[in-house]
């Protein structure tokens, strides 16, 4: 295909595409056009192997190809209301691979969103990697300030350290040792850079009760304060267990380290590009 082709198919594409309640779709009345089917009867064929094949995958078919009506032009200023089919992102994907290839849009179509189908999978991981680190970056600040306040009734770091653990070992019935043994931490890093987000946010909500009874109850000592963490975390343990999850027995997660370079670095590029496009405009 032709440069100029391309770059118009892409358009068409893109102009098609709606929101229905928050989600991308297209029509498949206009996708029927797009994709240089003259029937309707023969583009349905399609759409139910594109089902088939969405069912095969395991997915929810209403969730990608929800019926709808579509109001049409019949003439004379007058419209009339037609069965339609709204297709999400995956649900066109799955239209496109079991259209002919050998047609030039059908092949557009398939490579057009298997990329965007990609696009949406790199920014739910991204996201995904964002909110772990800022869950760890929460987690610190909770630590610190709750850091402070011990120190005020009579905590040293050294007894904050070992309530910390105390707290640990409630959460995850294992010592921080053990933990780390498991997990395949190293020695010198704390367990909570290679935790999965909802146990750095079990730690982090087990904390701030914690901070917020020692406040509240005014406790005072490390003894008192060591048995509220304890409780605090089995607490939390308590509430994950009743839902299914047992912390210990999550995979870890990577070097919060390494993700936070790579969400860096992401950023970096994307303002290097940014420059360079604003360079070759001027």
């Amino acid at each position: 295909m032709k440069t100029e082709e391309i770059k118009q198919l892409f358009e068409e594409f893109e102009v098609a595409a709606t929101r229905i309640e928050g989600v991308e779709c297209w029509s498949a009345r206009d996708m029927q056009l797009l994709l240089g089917y003259s029937k309707w009867e023969n583009f349905e064929k399609v759409i139910q192997k594109a089902k088939d094949a969405c069912t095969n995958a395991g997915e929810n078919v209403l969730n990608h190809f929800p019926d709808v009506r579509k109001m049409v032009g019949i003439g004379s200023e007058t419209e009339r209301s037609i069965n339609d089919i709204a297709l999400t992102r995956y649900a066109c994907y799955l239209v496109a691979q079991n259209g002919d290839s050998r047609k030039d849009k059908i092949s557009f179509a398939q490579n057009y969103f298997a990329v965007q189908t990609r696009k949406a999978e790199i920014i739910e991981q991204r996201l995904s990697e964002y909110e772990r680190v800022k869950a760890r970056e929460k987690l610190s600040h909770t630590e610190n300030q709750l850091s402070g306040i011990l120190y005020e009734r009579g905590v040293d770091n050294q007894g904050f350290a070992m309530i910390r653990s105390k707290g640990d070992q409630a959460l995850f019935k294992i010592n921080t040792q053990q933990l780390k043994k498991k997990m395949g931490v190293p020695e010198n890093r704390p367990v909570a850079d290679f935790l999965p987000t909802i146990s750095i946010k079990a730690k982090d909500l087990a904390a701030e009760m914690t901070g917020l009874n020692v406040q509240t109850k005014d406790l005072t000592g490390q003894t008192l304060i060591e048995k509220e963490h304890i409780d605090n975390s089995a607490a939390v343990r308590a509430m994950l267990i009743t839902r299914g999850i047992v912390p210990e027995n999550l995979p870890p997660a990577d070097d919060i380290k390494k993700v936070q370079r790579k969400l860096n670095s992401d950023e970096k590029n994307v303002l290097k590009e940014g420059k360079g496009k604003t360079s070759r405009k001027k």
